[in-house]
């Protein structure tokens, strides 16, 4: 899939790994100068991977979850590239096995890490862009939601509300920055094959919970990193000039409906 996105500066969240990093890579294969942040080092070596490949790419270390943070990364972007075309909110994170409880049972303590990041988080780096964008009438945000934002899932409940934000926080700002020429759209992933699951679906121990979570996608299949970049790279391209406000489902028909007999 090739767009053009010669020179446009976009800055990718979360790009050190998983969905962010391909997100970054196939941003900067189709001419984008990629600003790669990410709370770990791990962001140096994809932006390393960019360069290497011929792409255009730098690595700013930031929380999202630190608003002061957050400005100061934005700052810098405009120093140095003068605008910022593109953001892609892809930092977050989940609950941990452990830590997964019914409400009842939920930890305060992890409640407010997991909206600190998934939901507060992506307003820091919607609202640190946004004043730039308007000035400039243009702009594209592409939060990274989930279908868990759409559908929840049980013992989940911080991560099922932070991600149900994400999506009418982006619909909420498509209405505000339509007027300016900003674009604003989510994409929803569904089980996607990352450094995390592959503990479940390349574990033998795991088979009987991977083979029940591939029998509810129609696809018979998880995503790919690349699957949901692919996603983005769309909303990003400029084939999607009238589509904002919306949700692009990536999740092998997940969210369709219960794909076993009844």
């Amino acid at each position: 899939m090739k767009v053009d996105l010669e020179g446009r500066v976009s800055i990718v969240t979360g790009a050190g790994a998983g969905i962010g990093k391909a997100i970054a890579k196939t941003f900067a294969a189709n001419g984008a100068i990629v600003v790669v942040n990410d709370i770990a080092s791990t962001g140096e070596a994809t932006a390393q991977e960019i360069i290497a490949d011929g792409g255009k790419a730098t690595f700013l270390q930031c929380d999202i979850a630190d608003r002061a943070g957050v400005d100061t990364m934005v700052a810098n972007v405009y120093r140095r590239f003068g605008r910022i075309d593109i953001l892609v909110n892809n930092a977050g994170c989940g609950a941990k096995p452990e830590h997964r409880r019914p409400i009842h049972e939920f930890d305060h303590d992890e409640w407010q890490r997991l909206i600190d990041i998934d939901l507060t988080g992506m307003f820091y780096c919607c609202r640190a862009v946004s004043p730039g964008m308007v000035e400039r009438r243009s702009g594209i945000i592409i939060n990274i939601a989930s279908i868990v934002g759409l559908v929840p899932v049980r013992r989940q409940i911080a991560y099922a509300a932070a991600k149900a934000g994400v999506v009418n926080l982006s619909r909420a700002a498509a209405l505000e920055l339509g007027q300016y020429g900003i674009r604003v759209n989510a994409v929803a992933p569904g089980s996607t094959l990352t450094a995390g699951t592959e503990a479940i679906f390349y574990n033998p121990e795991k088979k009987a919970l991977a083979d029940s979570l591939i029998s509810h996608i129609p696809l018979g299949r998880v995503g790919t990193p690349q699957d949901i970049a692919n996603a983005t790279l769309f909303l990003a391209a400029p084939e999607a000039s009238y589509i904002t406000g919306t949700v692009i489902v990536v999740d092998g028909g997940w969210t369709a409906g219960f794909a076993r007999d009844w």
